[in-house]
């Protein structure tokens, strides 16, 4: 299986503020997803988080893009919205200490994140598909098939509407 992985184009967003399920809109969707068509092979299907980031250029790359809740970002709770330096320094430091296992107040860890993104892909039944959604999403995904420790997860950077290639051996 053949899977192009998209980034939403950059949100709306203020500077330094965590944000995981805010529902944000993005800027430059138009000229990002012009760009994408040009990149991707034509007639796939296409998923989509059902965040509006993502359901805005999912919606350009295709008529009919299919939303599974199991694409949405990181929820990060009781942190959504805030600066991060207005989140306490002991709860920054316990999930620095435990990136993949540690889940901010009311939120969820990286490891429940890529469970969810291990349960679409083993779902899927298409051989290629296009996949829009966030980057901590494609940075589980990624990390689990390559076999990543959760300490190098962070290495894993992937740039606004960007489109990252990925083939799944079944």
């Amino acid at each position: 299986m053949i899977l192009h992985l998209i980034r939403h184009s950059e949100p709306e967003v203020a500077p330094g503020l965590c944000y995981g399920r805010l529902d944000l809109p993005a800027k430059n969707v138009a000229a990002a997803a012009e760009r994408l068509r040009a990149e991707l092979p034509p007639g796939l299907p296409v998923w989509s988080s059902p965040l509006r980031r993502c359901r805005e250029l999912a919606g350009l790359l295709h008529a009919a893009p299919t939303v599974d809740d199991r694409l949405a970002e990181m929820d990060f709770g009781a942190w959504e919205g805030r600066p991060w330096d207005a989140i306490p320094r002991v709860e920054l430091d316990a999930w620095a200490a435990d990136v993949a296992g540690y889940a901010p107040p009311g939120g969820e860890s990286a490891q429940a994140v890529q469970q969810r993104i291990l349960s679409f892909v083993a779902a899927l039944t298409a051989d290629e598909a296009v996949i829009v959604t966030h980057a901590g999403v494609i940075r589980t995904l990624l990390a689990a098939q390559r076999g990543l420790p959760a300490a190098r997860w962070c290495e894993l950077q992937f740039p606004y509407a960007s489109r990252t290639v990925l083939e799944i051996r079944r």
